[in-house]
């Protein structure tokens, strides 16, 4: 059987998928630390 000609992959694919993936875990760290911030100075005050 003959084998079919592999497709080049262009690098840039690999690097917006892990610039995708980095973001995604910067921006959902970053959303919880503005959640768990103010929670955690309204609950100290509290005390």
């Amino acid at each position: 059987m003959p084998e079919e000609p592999q497709k080049k992959k262009c690098p840039a694919v690999n690097w917006i998928k892990r610039f995708g993936v980095a973001g995604f875990l910067f921006f959902l760290i970053k959303g919880l630390l503005w959640l768990l911030v103010p929670a955690l100075i309204a609950y100290f005050s509290v005390n």
